[in-house]
């Protein structure tokens, strides 16, 4: 197994040197490595999260060809061009409340190109509101009460007599504090914008251009701009509306074995119906042309995101399929022998699944076998949230591959990356609310 993880390390320390789809490659090499000479399972690659980047990229891609984009980007600049280092401030708490809405983490891939765009524009260096706004989408997923993670919990808790509410009040403010501390922590992080290496020797080589806060929008595009952008905001009120009422997303029958099955149309599926839909209304009604969308920023960051993501997190499937006996086992035998270490089970788990709930499913009857006491285990909810450990997860790649400055990157010792401060930060200071609030509230 070492010598598994070894190579996963390797290949990833390799693609984040060669940068763009380089990542990508060396995770194909990777499990050239892994399934043909180790014989291991190939795993599964995250079919859904690539097909909801796909269709929520089309949607952005056209909204920037109808000028939807600069016209966001101009009205946020308006708002900011005093403090323009309030987006560091405002982006978390936006990805925040539309995750803990949804329910489901997926809403972000609307949002990155969004925030690394205006970011980029108005001077301030992305890598800190990109990185805290990933983070922010871990903790709107385990405050929302119709998340899979929080179901999971509750199911899990089912002979504690405990109901959604009190999980609520101790994890949603727990979660704001933390974020709080964690925007803290990045508020001020690095050189700015401006003073950059990274960014001045892009703007050197000509691998980007200088952008400046000023967005000009042609007095005949603003009418097309403006009604593209409502578009594209009115597609994710709908998909906030649709994860908070699932009853809002229709039934459907399939036969199987001669029987009719009646299935509820998934999350993920509604996602990138509704995205791509609003992509073609876009090009029907408000002159969004598909070769300029394709041509666009965002479509070549969304293509780079895609196929990092395709790499990276289809590699890392394959080596915890081919040992999760031995992971799931050895981390289940720890907490038998000292139950207080559950946090940090937890935590390494949730590195290698990539999922909160199934973190959730896999040890949290074991603490509930172990009869520890209810209040610890919701205080140690938060620690579910340590896909960020490793720079292999969908929404820490997408934010690398959208930030064209380079500065949210992956370090060259594979751990030094962009979301380490605020994922550790975050994770702790909101463990720790977490254990003060629900020792009083339960």
């Amino acid at each position: 197994m070492w010598i598994e993880l070894l190579i996963l390390f390797t290949c990833i320390v390799i693609g984040a040197r060669l940068g763009g789809i380089g990542l990508g490659t060396m995770g194909g090499i990777g499990l050239v490595v892994l399934v043909f000479v180790f014989g291991l399972p190939p795993g599964s690659p995250p079919g859904i999260v690539l097909g909801m980047i796909i269709a929520v990229i089309t949607a952005l891609a056209s909204m920037q060809s109808a000028g939807g984009l600069d016209y966001l980007i101009s009205f946020a600049n308006k708002v900011l061009r005093k403090k323009p280092q309030y987006i560091t401030f405002v982006a978390p708490f936006v990805t925040y409340v539309l995750i803990a809405a949804s329910g489901t983490q997926h809403v972000i891939y609307a949002l990155l190109p969004v925030i690394a765009e205006v970011s980029t524009k108005a001077g301030v260096r992305p890598e800190r509101p990109l990185s805290i706004s990933v983070t922010a989408s871990m903790y709107g997923l385990i405050s929302s009460p119709i998340s899979a993670a929080t179901v999971a919990l509750l199911a899990a808790l089912v002979s504690y007599d405990v109901n959604l509410l009190q999980i609520m009040m101790v994890i949603i403010p727990a979660s704001l504090l933390g974020l709080i501390v964690g925007i803290l922590s990045v508020a001020w992080k690095g050189k700015e914008l401006k003073d950059d290496p990274e960014y001045q020797e892009r703007l050197k080589t000509g691998k980007i251009q200088e952008t400046t806060a000023s967005v000009e929008i042609a007095k005949e595009k603003i009418s097309n701009a403006r009604n593209s952008l409502f578009v594209f905001l009115c597609a994710i009120v709908v998909v906030v509306m649709i994860g908070i009422f699932p009853q809002l997303r229709p039934d459907y029958e399939i036969f199987s074995a001669g029987e009719s099955i009646t299935k509820h149309l998934e999350m993920g599926d509604a996602i990138m119906i509704i995205m791509l839909a609003a992509g073609g209304l876009m090009m029907i009604f408000f002159k969004a042309k598909p070769a300029e969308a394709v041509k666009g920023s965002i479509m070549n960051g969304g293509v780079v995101a895609i196929i990092s993501i395709l790499g990276v997190s289809w590699m890392g499937s394959s080596f915890f399929e081919g040992n999760r006996v031995e992971i799931v086992s050895g981390i289940s035998d720890i907490i038998q022998q000292s139950p207080w270490v559950l946090v940090i089970g937890l935590f390494v788990l949730s590195m290698l699944l990539f999922s909160q709930a199934a973190t959730v499913v896999t040890l949290m009857p074991v603490a509930v076998a172990l009869g520890m006491p209810l209040w610890i285990l919701i205080a140690v909810y938060p620690a579910v949230n340590g896909f960020f450990f490793l720079p292999t997860y969908g929404t820490v790649l997408a934010a690398v591959s959208f930030d064209r400055t380079g500065t949210t990157k992956i370090g060259k010792y594979l751990l030094n990356h962009s979301f380490m401060l605020p994922g550790i930060v975050c994770l702790v200071a909101t463990t720790i609310f977490a254990f003060i609030i629900s020792s009083f509230v339960l």
